[in-house]
């Protein structure tokens, strides 16, 4: 049996048991405990098994977690092994469900939750001296685990503190001289040293400067820390209808920014900017890139929809498209624009697909839009990023607000723990997005629904 010495005694380590969520969330999640002891339950591992064919990233952490699990195995597993890393403690397959408690009695089903919760509380019966804590991303999952008197809690790593305060981008109302807001007008810029505090004022960040009726956009350009004005300018005939809209279109026409992200609710215009823009820099990449995670309904596996592979994708991709078509509503047919949109999509220029279907590639000269980004995980998230070639830039667009994963929430989700770790960068620009124009029927919904 492995031996770890450690600061903390015995009593005060706990046992997290991890739940399989965490580990589709979080293959290295064992590793992040600090000094405490984990216990894998038998049946999470039956069940990555059940994984790990595939090319989603479920299928890259079952796999990846599998090989950990097998690298470290030069014991038997069923004693504790220490965890790799000099102030971590030590880990165990745990197999033994015969607890006082019987989860699958009380819930009446024999089902792999109600397994998991028998070893977790096993392992609490089997420690008494010692906290014992289920580990799951599942909600259902932590109720039913403390109905049964039994410590449950989400996983916590890549979870954001706080929702409210999640970084917006952008500033209204701020004060400015009438000199500056003149000198931004005429000459584009002005010094940013008496309206922000050097080290205080975040790249990239958009503000509303005023002084009585006067007012301009502009953006803080760190580098030489200015103002530099913001217009309302058409990307492919689409115009900015708000102030907002004009900074993310601001931002995404940016080509020393290469990373945006834009969240807002429903109708605020964040796909349709960012293709508009994209549209306009086409001459800059080889290929524009409109992609979204599939996330299919209740839950289902997409293999229950009736046709072949394109006719099951389509539902999915079809609000991408609606993007496509309204850009293209904007010309007549006699219209160069309209030609040239339809020869992009003959030619692939522009690719409009399921991002699973873009995930290990190389994304060189790439302008690369992923819609929906608040349905991935913060892993997810970093996968694709770090595939960034050679003039790439990259927009994530979601609403945090309307995730439609179930281990996912508004503070896990890939969005916003990017928004709240990568602030702050010279290469990074954020805009949320508020004001809905979509029409006043959908801004309703938004504000009263």
């Amino acid at each position: 049996m492995a031996k770890r010495a450690s600061k903390t005694s015995i009593g005060e380590r706990k046992i997290f048991v991890l739940d399989t969520s965490v580990i589709i969330y979080d293959h290295n999640a064992m590793r992040n405990f600090a000094e405490h002891d984990v216990v894998i339950p038998i049946t999470v591992l039956e069940e990555l098994d059940n994984f790990k064919k595939g090319n989603d990233t479920k299928n890259y952490s079952a796999r990846e977690f599998t090989r950990y699990i097998d690298k470290m195995s030069k014991d038997s597993l069923q004693n504790w092994t220490a965890i790799n890393g000099p102030t971590r403690g030590m880990f165990k397959i745990e197999m033994n469900s015969s607890s006082k408690v019987n989860a699958e009695k009380i819930f009446d089903d024999r089902k792999a939750d109600h397994r998991i919760l028998n070893i977790a509380l096993f392992t609490a019966e089997s420690n008494p001296g010692r906290k014992v804590v289920l580990v799951t991303k599942d909600v259902n999952l932590r109720i039913k685990a403390k109905s049964l008197s039994l410590l449950a809690e989400d996983y916590e790593t890549g979870k954001i503190k706080s929702v409210d305060e999640l970084y917006t981008g952008n500033s209204e109302g701020v004060k400015a001289t009438n000199e500056q807001i003149a000198s931004i007008y005429n000459k584009g810029n002005c010094s940013a040293k008496s309206i922000v505090k050097k080290g205080v004022a975040m790249p990239n960040h958009y503000y509303v400067l005023k002084n009585g009726s006067q007012s301009v956009l502009a953006r803080y350009r760190q580098e030489d820390e200015t103002m530099q004005r913001v217009i309302k300018t058409a990307a492919f005939g689409v115009i900015p209808k708000n102030a907002e809209q004009a900074f993310a279109l601001d931002a995404i026409m940016n080509p020393e920014i290469k990373l945006v992200t834009i969240q807002g609710v429903a109708g605020t215009g964040k796909t349709l900017l960012s293709l508009a823009g994209a549209l306009e820099q086409r001459r800059n990449y080889h290929q524009i890139y409109l992609a979204r995670p599939i996330v299919p309904l209740s839950n289902k596996d997409i293999g229950y929809l009736p046709g072949d592979v394109n006719s099951k994708l389509n539902p999915y991709m079809e609000p991408l498209w609606d993007n496509l078509k309204y850009i293209r509503s904007l010309f007549s047919e006699k219209d160069k624009e309209h030609k040239q949109l339809n020869e992009m999509v003959e030619a692939q220029k522009l690719v409009v697909c399921p991002l699973a279907y873009i995930r290990g590639r190389s994304l060189s000269n790439v302008f690369f839009i992923v819609d929906e980004a608040q349905n991935l995980t913060p892993h997810e998230v970093k996968t694709i990023i770090t595939r960034a070639g050679e003039n790439t830039k990259i927009i994530f667009t979601g609403d945090i607000n309307q995730i439609d994963t179930p281990y996912l929430d508004a503070q896990s989700n890939g969005l916003s723990y990017m928004i709240e770790k990568i602030k702050g960068q010279a290469l990074y620009a954020h805009i949320t997005l508020e004001k809905g124009e979509r029409s006043e029927l959908a801004n309703l919904a938004n504000d009263l629904l």
